[in-house]
């Protein structure tokens, strides 16, 4: 039973027991695989602004020629790219190895009103940031109406 806080913002059922705690650690070999799957899930920010939809990624060590950014099916934004794992010398001891590798992939469906053909994205400082445009929304034309009698 691990009842390890897992996020640094405030949860109050992290706490608690969680009844399928280690499952996915069991479903996970105890090899490098780990490790792909640990960053399989790159953490991704989505907002909204009056403007376009941001999202904000954090791949600290990945170049940005390890990452691909693509809209497919029309409107599913697709995040993926590679961390390289440091090469090893025989001669190294290491005492802890925490920092995750392999491939990642996140999947977004986009609304409507995204402007596909305009997505931006840059990266600094290890952190992705693709921009996708927001339509305008028309307001309907209002027609007032003359009361009679």
């Amino acid at each position: 039973m691990s009842l390890v806080r897992r996020s640094n913002v405030f949860d109050p059922f992290a706490d608690f027991w969680d009844p399928f705690d280690g499952v996915l650690r069991s479903l996970v070999p105890a090899t490098s695989d780990r490790d792909t799957a640990a960053f399989a899930n790159a953490r991704v920010d989505w907002k909204e602004t009056p403007e376009s939809h941001v999202f904000k990624a954090d791949l600290p060590g990945v170049k940005k020629e390890e990452v691909k950014v693509e809209v497919e099916e029309g409107n599913v934004l697709v995040i993926s790219g590679q961390r390289s794992k440091e090469k090893e010398d025989k001669n190294d001891k290491w005492h802890r190895v925490e920092r995750s590798s392999g491939q990642f992939m996140r999947r977004f469906r986009l609304p409507e009103n995204a402007k596909v053909d305009q997505v931006k994205a840059s990266m600094e400082n290890g952190v992705l940031t693709v921009t996708v445009p927001k339509a305008e929304v028309k307001k309907p034309e209002v027609k007032a109406i003359e009361i009679s009698g």
